[in-house]
C-alpha cells in the first residue's frame, strides 16, 4: 500500500486528489495540510510514502517545505503542484533541483474533463511512487569502471532525460569544467514555458555555457544547449540547430529520439549519447541508431533512476552498450575533460575564444 498525504492552501485540489487516489487500489490517502506549516508537523508523524506539494502557498511555500522535509527523509518523493505562470515555472525548476522527482500543473484541476485529469494525476504519482508490487529484478551492471578512451573519438554528447531528469542533470553539468572537450545537447521533457528557466538556472550553476536552444546556432565546446520545449531540435552535419514543432503528432516534443537520431546521421559514430531517468521509451529508439553507427551509449541504471523507464527500454532494446549509476556517469564524464586535456605547448593547448572563462 502507497501511502500518500497531500498538501495543497485549496480544498478543492486536497478532494480532487483524495477522491482520484482513494479510488487507485493500492494506494491511500494518510493527511492533509492546507499549509506549509501543518506540512512539516504532520508528515514526519505519519510517515508517508509520497507527497504532493503545492509550490506557491502563503506563509511557508512549498519549496520551503520540500527542504525541510528532504532533510528530514531524503529518500521521500514530493511531486509539486505548480501553477503555468512565469514565477511558478522558476519555482518549480528550482523544487525539482532540490530533490522533488515531478510536477503536475495545477491548472488541470480546473478543467471539466476529469478523466483526463485523473489519467494525468495516476500517471505521475503511480510512476514516480514505484511498484505497488515487489520490484522487478534489476538490470545487470555493464562491468568495471569505463575507460574514457572509449570516447575519444566523439565530438558531440547528447543527454535525454525525463521524470527526475533535472536534479540529474544538474549533478551531471556543475561537475563538469568550461574545458568539457565537446558540445552539449539536452533534451529534457517539459512542458513550454519551462526549459528557459531551466537552462538560466543551470547556467548560473555551471562553469559551462548553458542556455536555451535557439535556431541556426551553432555546437561549439564549452556550450550546453536545452531543447526548447514545444519543438523539435535536429543537429545538421555542420553541427547546428534546426528548430521545429513537426511532427506534431510525436508523443513528446521535443523528442529525444529525434534529436540523437539526426545527431547519429551529422556525426555517424562520433557522438556519446546519455540516456537518463524517466517513464516510457522515448530515447530507446535514438540509443539504437547511435549505437548502431557506432557510437557510444550510457544509460543510468534502475538503482538511481527516479523512473526507470526509458533507461531500461534503451538496455533491453540494446541500444545501451553501458549501464551505469548517476555517480559512475559523472564520474566518466569528469574522467573524459581529464583524459582530453592537451599536452602542455601543444596547439590544442590554446585558449579557445569560444569556451568561457570558468570564473563566474
Amino acid at each position: 500500500m502507497i501511502r500518500v498525504f497531500v498538501v495543497d492552501d485549496s480544498a478543492f485540489v486536497r478532494r480532487a486528489l483524495a477522491r482520484i487516489l482513494d479510488a487507485q487500489p493500492g494506494y491511500r490517502v494518510v493527511g492533509e495540510a492546507a499549509n506549509g506549516l501543518e506540512a512539516l508537523e504532520r508528515i514526519p508523524r505519519l510517515d508517508p510514502d509520497l507527497v504532493t506539494l503545492d509550490v506557491a502557498m502563503p506563509g511557508v511555500d512549498g519549496i520551503q517545505v520540500l527542504r525541510g522535509l528532504l532533510r528530514w527523509n531524503p529518500g521521500l518523493k514530493v511531486i509539486m503542484l505548480s501553477a503555468h505562470t512565469r514565477e511558478g515555472a522558476e519555482a518549480t525548476v528550482e523544487a525539482l533541483a532540490a530533490g522533488a522527482v515531478e510536477f503536475i500543473y495545477k491548472s488541470s484541476f480546473n478543467v471539466m474533463d476529469l478523466e483526463t485529469l485523473r489519467r494525468e494525476v495516476l500517471q505521475k504519482i503511480v510512476a514516480c511512487s514505484g511498484p505497488v508490487a515487489p520490484a522487478p529484478v534489476r538490470a545487470r551492471r555493464s562491468g568495471p569502471t569505463l575507460d574514457p578512451a572509449i570516447a575519444a573519438h566523439c565530438d558531440l554528447c547528447v543527454i535525454g532525460a525525463s521524470t527526475g531528469g533535472p536534479a540529474a542533470l544538474q549533478r551531471i553539468l556543475e561537475r563538469l569544467p568550461s574545458s568539457f572537450p565537446m558540445p552539449m545537447v539536452v533534451i529534457q521533457h517539459m512542458p513550454v514555458g519551462f526549459t528557459l528557466p531551466f537552462a538560466q538556472r543551470l547556467n548560473a550553476l555551471c562553469r559551462l555555457d548553458v542556455a536555451e536552444a535557439a535556431e541556426g546556432e551553432k555546437l561549439v565546446p564549452g556550450r550546453v544547449r536545452i531543447a526548447a520545449a514545444g519543438r523539435h531540435l535536429r543537429i545538421t552535419p555542420s553541427l547546428s540547430l534546426l528548430l521545429s514543432a513537426e511532427p506534431a503528432d510525436a508523443k513528446h516534443i521535443p523528442s529525444i529520439d529525434l534529436t540523437m537520431k539526426t545527431a547519429a546521421r551529422a556525426r555517424p559514430g562520433r557522438v556519446l549519447g546519455i540516456l537518463l531517468t524517466g517513464m516510457g521509451e522515448d530515447g530507446a529508439d535514438g540509443m539504437v541508431a547511435l549505437r548502431a553507427g557506432g557510437g557510444v551509449t550510457i544509460a543510468e541504471s534502475e538503482e538511481s533512476c527516479v523512473v526507470y523507464g526509458m533507461p531500461r527500454a534503451a538496455w533491453s532494446r540494446g541500444g545501451a552498450a553501458h549501464l551505469l549509476p548517476l555517480s559512475e556517469i559523472v564520474g566518466f564524464l569528469e574522467r573524459l575533460t581529464e583524459a582530453s586535456r592537451p599536452t602542455p605547448g601543444s596547439s590544442a593547448d590554446r585558449p579557445d575564444p569560444h569556451r568561457r572563462s570558468a570564473q563566474r
